[in-house]
């Protein structure tokens, strides 16, 4: 699996032409990073990581591997990795839909108590031999046309199937509350430019404010509030990178004051808006 990563990776986050596969390779340990991820699992093959998602920290090694049920504000960083023995990984973005349908057949019993949406736990024979299966695709880039979709279902079946299935299976039942906080999450990403309150968030998932609150930050491992900021935070990053000013991308994402604006994102990404648009610009420029 490590000599296929090593192959087919071009750095630290390789886009494949497997859809929802990603590979990455480092050479050297990475400076922590702040970003969103989406519901995914990880899997180290060489190397060792760590992950900061809210007050958890989290590490793993290739005995193990990282799954998140919902979309991650976290700060990650690769702490082994060289020159000779490089840090190597497969991620793999989840489908929902996939997953809902595949646990179908598997027993399910609701857990009304809080549940985190991500977590670390030890990796299966199977669940590597699923993976390696699918990784074995990108020798054969005829075939994943046809190939691919079922051997991702073999990895999301054996995920269901592992320690992290509980977790999952939690995420995609319509009756539990995991489920409405990410019906939550997908309000908030819809509604950036309203003004949302802990009290409207909650009659979303129609709960009382203190257990939305409870359950959204043992999913998230953020405060309602403090996920939504960091949502507008790097939507507006976003913006900025595609020429919109600091005062457009600000308005847009939901702030009334720039200078708040500004003040928050020079303390989310220690550059200031005008600053990091620039540096994103003269890297990636938008073409006409």
């Amino acid at each position: 699996m490590r000599k296929r990563v090593l192959a087919h990776s071009a750095g630290v986050n390789t886009t494949t032409a497997i859809p929802d596969l990603s590979l990455g390779v480092l050479h050297k340990p990475l400076i922590p990073e702040t970003a969103f991820s989406e519901p995914m699992v990880c899997i180290v093959l060489q190397g060792v990581k760590q992950v900061l998602v809210g007050d958890r920290m989290l590490r793993y090694d290739h005995s193990k591997c990282f799954a998140s049920a919902v979309e991650l504000p976290a700060t990650g960083c690769v702490l082994e990795a060289d020159a000779d023995r490089p840090f190597i990984a497969a991620g793999l973005t989840l489908d929902p839909n996939t997953l809902s349908d595949l646990a179908q057949g598997i027993p399910f019993t609701p857990d009304t108590s809080a549940s985190n949406g991500f977590g670390v736990a030890n990796v299966s024979t199977e669940l590597l031999e699923a993976f390696d299966s699918l990784l074995a695709l990108l020798d054969r880039p005829k075939d994943i046309c046809l190939l691919a979709a079922g051997r991702k279902r073999e990895v999301l079946y054996e995920l269901l199937r592992g320690e992290h299935g509980p977790m999952l299976r939690q995420s995609i039942r319509s009756e539990t509350q995991p489920f409405a906080i990410r019906r939550v999450i997908r309000i908030m990403r819809e509604r950036l430019d309203e003004p949302l309150s802990n009290d409207r968030l909650a009659t979303y998932a129609n709960m009382s404010v203190p257990t939305f609150y409870r359950q959204f930050k043992a999913l998230t491992g953020s405060s309602p509030l403090q996920y939504l900021k960091l949502v507008r935070l790097h939507e507006a990053r976003k913006k900025l990178a595609a020429d919109a000013s600091a005062t457009r991308a600000a308005y847009a994402v939901g702030y009334e004051s720039p200078s708040q604006f500004s003040r928050e994102y020079l303390r989310m990404f220690g550059i200031s808006p005008a600053q990091d648009a620039a540096r994103m610009q003269a890297r990636f420029p938008v073409l006409a």
